[in-house]
């Protein structure tokens, strides 16, 4: 039988993840791909690094735009990361080559998708992209090919483990953001510049990939509405649990008669909910199709063997001959993306004022949501301190971001509303 060979860019956790999990468990996988996967050659920044991986015999390129051309290399696997640079030189001179291509590189994706789809298209090469979402959860072939005669209304996710890491982390220590932050940075789960994932962007890209999967649609990044966790504060997730639900950052993509929301954001889950539950750094993406009903997917979301087994899994895929189009449909049967506004979004609203303990507090605040047709469902507030700051949690009926946004601006002026008042969305019961 004849190996497929795998030129490697990327030598890092999940580049060194890669060649052990083809080295450890070749037999198994030749067995399932229908022929042995060896690597071949690799490229990394540092030669003399140790990553406790065997490279004896394996051809290495101080350039990793050399794998591209290669006659010893059959397939690329891209395990740089980022939107430009060699990474992106990388993918593109591989298609031209006329390589298949295995990609982590979610953020590529969102951003230059659609012209790495078509060039792969035009090229009638398969490109492979499992290990850019939800790490070891299978969640593209689920939407790609499990659900592939489904129409699918909805797509909602914990798609950032360092985030999820850390929410459940205040809700269980009861601790502030920073603290926590900091904690995680420690223990490796966040990195020193964790920006990236705690201002929702990662989260993010995956979800424009599972977007456009799951609608038919062209990748779209620019039209996600990004918000990060910075401002999740443990008083907010103690009053949370005593509502009934808990604090996640998802990512959700919804089709409307309008076109597709999608969006990124702290949202209150009701505990009752399969999405409340996912832990620590744990992924996990409910799909909603209108004959399979609603698919729920959870694992871990990152490392090493998690990444590297879907990166794997692409690889058997192409040791097969299988050419599944990139987004599900030929490029020409996508549709152009018709993205729907935050301020259009419709629901019920979490909102947490710290107010001056005087009387006429309420009446005044009542009154702004009141001209703005905004109902209230519910109310919290424990002990008085008069003349001093006291949160007042308010729950809202259904009504729309547009008005409740409005609401607050004019609230947050009030002279008795001491700090910006914190709002989150609430998911439906």
């Amino acid at each position: 039988m004849t190996p497929l060979k795998a030129g490697i860019a990327g030598l890092g956790t999940v580049g060194a993840g890669t060649v052990r999990l083809l080295a450890e468990n070749a037999a198994l996988i030749a067995a399932r791909a229908g022929r042995p996967i060896s690597v071949t050659a690799v490229s990394a920044r540092d030669k003399s690094r140790d990553r406790g991986i065997a490279l004896a015999g394996i051809t290495w390129h101080e350039d990793a735009l050399s794998l591209a051309t290669d006659p010893n290399v059959d397939v690329v696997v891209e395990l740089i990361g980022g939107t430009s640079g060699p990474a992106k030189a990388l993918v593109e001179a591989a298609i031209a080559a006329g390589r298949p291509v295995v990609t982590a590189n979610k953020a590529l994706l969102a951003v230059h998708g659609a012209a790495i789809a078509a060039a792969a298209e035009t090229a009638g090469l398969p490109l492979g992209f499992e290990a850019a979402v939800a790490g070891g959860i299978p969640v593209i072939k689920v939407l790609r090919e499990g659900l592939a005669a489904n129409r699918v209304s909805r797509v909602a996710g914990i798609l950032n483990g360092t985030c999820n890491y850390i929410l459940t982390t205040m809700r269980e220590e009861g601790r502030d953001f920073p603290e926590v932050l900091a904690d995680a940075q420690a223990l490796g789960y966040a990195e020193a510049d964790p920006a990236f994932d705690i201002d929702g962007v990662d989260a993010a890209h995956k979800l424009t990939i599972l977007a456009a999967l799951a609608f038919g649609q062209n990748v779209d990044f620019s039209s996600v509405h990004i918000e990060g966790i910075r401002h999740i504060s443990a008083l907010d997730i103690s009053f949370a649990e005593e509502l009934g639900y808990r604090i996640k950052l998802l990512g959700i993509a919804q089709q409307t008669p309008a076109g597709v929301s999608m969006r990124v954001h702290p949202a209150m889950v009701p505990v009752s909910k399969l999405l409340a539950a996912v832990e620590g750094v744990f992924n996990a993406v409910l799909m909603e199709g209108d004959f399979s009903g609603p698919v729920f997917c959870q694992g871990r979301g990152a490392g090493a063997g998690p990444t590297a087994s879907a990166v794997v899994a692409d690889l058997i895929d192409i040791a097969r001959g299988s050419k599944i189009p990139v987004w599900g449909a030929a490029q020409s049967a996508l549709a152009p993306s018709r993205p729907v506004a935050i301020a259009a979004l419709t629901g019920a609203y979490y909102l947490r004022l710290m107010v001056t303990d005087q009387p006429g507090v309420l009446a005044d605040v009542t009154a702004i949501l009141r001209e703005h047709g905004i109902s209230l469902e519910s109310m919290l507030q424990h002990g008085r301190k008069p003349g001093e700051a006291v949160p007042i949690v308010l729950v809202t009926h259904d009504t729309v971001e547009a008005a409740i946004s409005a609401a607050i601006a004019r609230i947050a002026k009030l002279d008795c509303v001491q700090e910006p008042p914190a709002l989150i969305r609430i998911e439906p019961k």
